[in-house]
């Protein structure tokens, strides 16, 4: 039999706090007294979510954030330039929502305590989000970063890959593995391939049709990866960014990254991709095998013949 846990104030004073605004929770943990800034109830409409009822529909996010800051030097003379601005931390959540479509809270609010953090003047940032629009209820997510949770972060090197396009033929062609050993060097590679053949069969549900295509070209990634042991398939920022960092030739499959985008291309094809992934990962430069040279795209081209 198990024997019931008597209440003491101390743990109902850790379950009220847990349930309380930031600035209750940043002033019951400071190591040290420090200044403080907030926003409270910011609300946006967004697009964001896991499940595909959250797609191509708006909800509203509450944000709730309180940023420590380091105190500043006497005499302020009343100068904003001296001060975390109240404006950086709006830009902190409008910048994120702006760059792509997230899945998760969790990620959308390490995202924005990082840039928060970035601030010469922030030192530690507690922020709650909360979903208001599914259910009778809020369902949110509460963290608390450090500037030592970042040490190093902004730091990190951004690579920036080379692009390889291969057309229809080319991923057929029994050259890949002495194209593979020829363009691996100092700098990442990327492969793009054009789309596959298009299939008779079509649906009349737009949505529907777009995931069908995403896919198609996600299955030729998978079925060229299948033909050289270096080839590793990648479909999000953080894979790509690991496999670069680990020398790794990814095969991009786009699906994920074009239906999560912000401002999707317009052009599915494989050249359209191409297009809009160069511009999204600032390519060093572009090689097209057995494809001609594209108007517009700002990277170096070269080309490869079969």
């Amino acid at each position: 039999m198990t024997t019931p846990t008597t209440p003491s104030p101390e743990r109902d004073a850790e379950i009220a706090l847990a349930f309380d605004h930031p600035e209750a929770r940043a002033a019951a943990t400071a190591d040290q007294p420090l200044d403080r800034i907030s926003l409270r109830d910011h609300i946006v409409e967004v697009e964001i979510g896991a499940f595909q009822v959250e797609r191509e529909l708006t909800q509203r996010l509450s944000f709730n954030v309180v940023v420590e800051v380091a105190p500043v030097a006497a005499p302020l003379e009343d100068d904003v330039d001296r001060i975390l601005s109240y404006d950086k931390v709006t830009e902190a959540i409008a910048t994120e929502l702006a760059t792509e479509r997230l899945n998760l809270l969790e990620t959308l609010a390490d995202n924005i305590a990082a840039r928060i953090l970035a601030e010469p003047q922030a030192r530690r940032v507690f922020l709650r989000i909360e979903k208001l629009d599914r259910g009778p209820f809020k369902l949110g997510v509460e963290i608390v970063r450090s500037r030592s949770d970042q040490a190093g972060a902004a730091s990190k090197e951004t690579l920036r890959p080379r692009l390889v396009f291969l057309s229809r033929a080319a991923q057929a062609s029994d050259r890949l593995p002495a194209w593979l050993d020829d363009l691996q060097g100092d700098v990442p590679v990327i492969l793009c391939l054009a789309e596959p053949e298009a299939e008779a069969a079509a649906v009349s549900e737009p949505r529907a049709q777009l995931n069908i295509d995403l896919l198609r070209q996600d299955q030729a990634a998978w079925a060229l990866m299948a033909r050289d042991a270096r080839l590793n398939v990648a479909n999000t920022r953080t894979e790509l960014d690991w496999a670069m960092k680990q020398g790794h030739v990814s095969v991009w499959a786009p699906a994920k990254m074009v239906l999560d985008a912000t401002e999707a291309p317009v052009d599915l094809s494989g050249i359209g991709l191409l297009q809009w992934f160069a511009a999204e990962v600032s390519a060093v430069d572009v090689v097209l095998i057995d494809a001609p040279i594209l108007p517009g795209l700002d990277a170096p081209q070269r080309q490869i013949s079969l």
